[in-house]
């Protein structure tokens, strides 16, 4: 079964080429162009804007996604800053600190005490150089902190700004499709008080009912009159007009009019002559 399948698509194909050549791509291009938008000229607009209105609603889902990321960013952001603030009052106490071991330190004496211990000038020195080697670290990574943390606020704003974006282009097109529908309705209002409305609905079917009755009615009206025109009945109704003499009609169908100078006798004579 494959096989014929293949077989009479490659003989399909064989064909094809023979009788287009080297256009065959762009006459399936646009044969293929051609069936879709005749699909799409057939879809009525009544589901299309539907269509629309759902893919306005299926933007929801990126925009909740968008919402969430930065809703965690902004817990990263406030988690940063909270760690920023604790790292910079430790740095200002090791600061005090180093201040002081460092102004005893200079202050000449051979032992130094502090919190009731003694330490020599060794001890004391060591200390000291410890504390500032943690100082300099520290100070690098409230460094790094700071930087880190001008780069999430500055992502976090931006993925605001494109989420207030989204909104706004949702709400825009949620009116666009509004404003489609109105436009469509008032398409069909005109479509429906249009003498040349060619709808499929049930008002269109009753009116068409509507338009043949009205047409039989003034056909058999019209056969009513013939028919009484047909029986040959005098019309009783209209007077007869009395100056109507076959005589007469019949002398000047044979003689001819009677001129301006002929008098009534000649026309007596004639009638006389007639009925003889």
């Amino acid at each position: 079964m494959l096989r014929r399948v293949l077989f009479w698509g490659i003989a399909g194909t064989a064909v094809a080429f023979l009788i287009f050549g080297k256009h065959l791509h762009s006459y399936v291009g646009t044969a293929a162009g051609w069936v879709q938008d005749s699909v799409k000229q057939a879809v009525p607009m009544e589901f299309e804007i539907d269509r629309a209105r759902n893919m306005v609603k299926d933007i929801m889902p990126e925009i909740r996604k968008n919402m969430q990321i930065i809703a965690k960013e902004e817990v990263e952001v406030d988690r940063l800053s909270q760690e920023i603030d604790q790292l910079s009052k430790k740095q200002e106490k090791d600061r005090a600190d180093l201040t002081s071991l460092r102004d005893d330190l200079t202050s000449g004496g051979s032992t130094l005490k502090f919190a009731g211990r003694v330490y020599t000038v060794d001890q004391v020195k060591g200390d000291l150089a410890n504390r500032l080697e943690r100082y300099k670290t520290s100070d690098a990574t409230l460094a790094s902190l700071h930087e880190m943390q001008d780069a999430r606020q500055k992502s976090l704003d931006a993925a605001r700004q494109k989420l207030d974006e989204m909104l706004a282009q949702k709400r825009q097109l949620e009116v666009d499709v509004e404003n489609l529908e109105a436009r469509l309705k008032m398409v069909e209002v005109a479509q429906t008080s249009s003498s040349y409305n060619f709808d499929n609905s049930e008002l269109g079917h009753c009116k068409d009912l509507i338009s043949d009755l009205r047409t039989r009615l003034s056909v058999e009206e019209k056969m009513v009159n013939v028919e009484g025109d047909l029986q040959g009945e005098i019309p009783v109704d209209q007077p007869a007009n009395a100056t109507d003499n076959i005589a007469q009609r019949v002398t000047e169908y044979l003689n001819g009019p009677a001129t301006a100078g002929s008098n009534t006798s000649d026309v007596k004579v004639a009638e006389v002559s007639v009925s003889k």
